[in-house]
């Protein structure tokens, strides 16, 4: 088993130690959190043992990783920390709001050669996942379109949206990432983006919106169409569709189950989508502690990285620079 740090006990944090704790190439020897009363509750729930401070951790030569879930603000500096001490690290996205420390993060790191997952756990669902797999076996041609559809059934508390940086970098990012997983080869060139705020007019009081849409060009010509929405009335609406010059490729909504009822009054009844992005990524996110495994054991190249989460950002930046300027924004990485 390998010993391993967990760095923050919110909501996700809470989620990564449960599967820490179950995974059995794991062992969760500590957890930390700044808020110490709930870093002691937390410890004796996931049976580790808490700190008062992260360098007990990076001192510790039986730790082998650091897991980052944080707040957004603390990441670099736990990455750079953890990274002098020889660590090998999972952060959960976005590395930051700034695209400036993130940069200077990496001239700092890079002499080190680390090893750097980021928590995009969408490139680990089975269903995306196997989209990738055939586009590059082939089954559908050449790469034409990419339509990602990504809507949450309620948005965050206020108190969250304040700090989260905004819905292109707190949500959006994740679709970013996911079409630079299917372009392969091929990276994004430009973005025009747009939002509004139609039901829910409060997010105009924090300057930020409830509703984004994107095109997006790659460099080889792909368009990419992302559309979001923090709220959706029927739930948890995650959709891919891959376009190619042979053929179609579709990654649906997940379901309770996909049974079917029949009466005489109504056909087709299905349950409702997942209502929690935790249910409807749950097999993704234990797969991404495999992958996380690996990383260490093996010193492989985790399917997401350091560069993934830098590169996510410079687009979410240009996504508000359109919006700003009303026209399509040239992106250099």
């Amino acid at each position: 088993m390998i010993d391993i740090a967990l760095f923050g006990l919110g909501r996700i944090g809470l989620m990564h130690g449960k599967n820490l704790m179950r995974n059995r190439n794991f062992n969760l020897k500590y957890v930390y959190d700044k808020d110490q009363i709930l870093s002691k509750k937390i410890a004796k729930k996931l049976k580790s043992s808490s700190i008062n401070n992260p360098s007990f951790a990076y001192v510790d030569k039986s730790v082998k990783a650091i897991f980052i879930s944080s707040s957004t603000s603390t990441h670099i500096k736990f990455i750079t920390e953890a990274v002098k001490n020889k660590k090998k690290i999972f952060c959960e996205k976005p590395l930051d709001l700034n695209i400036n420390k993130i940069n200077d993060c990496k001239k700092k790191i890079l002499k080190f050669n680390p090893r750097i997952q980021l928590g995009f756990n969408r490139r680990y669902d089975p269903g995306h996942a196997f989209l990738r797999k055939q586009l590059l076996s082939g089954k559908i041609g050449k790469l034409e379109k990419i339509i990602i559809t990504s809507r949450d059934p309620a948005p965050p508390s206020k108190k969250y949206l304040k700090q989260s940086g905004g819905i292109f970098r707190d949500m959006t990012i994740h679709d970013f990432d996911l079409l630079r997983f299917y372009l392969v080869k091929d990276d994004v060139k430009s973005i025009f983006a747009t939002a509004s705020n139609i039901s829910d007019k409060s997010f105009n009081k924090i300057k930020d919106y409830e509703l984004a849409s994107c095109l997006i060009k790659s460099n080889n010509g792909v368009q990419c169409i992302i559309t979001n929405s923090r709220h959706c009335s029927f739930g948890y609406d995650q959709r891919v569709e891959l376009f190619g010059s042979k053929g179609m490729l579709i990654s649906g909504n997940k379901k309770e189950n996909e049974a079917e009822l029949y009466t005489k009054n109504s056909t087709n009844q299905q349950k409702p989508l997942l209502n929690f992005f935790i249910d409807r990524y749950k097999e993704a996110y234990k797969l991404q502690l495999n992958d996380l495994f690996m990383m260490i054991k093996k010193n492989k190249k985790p399917l997401s990285n350091f560069e993934d989460g830098r590169r996510a950002l410079i687009i979410a930046n240009a996504a508000y620079s359109s919006i700003k300027n009303k026209k399509s924004k040239n992106i250099k990485f």
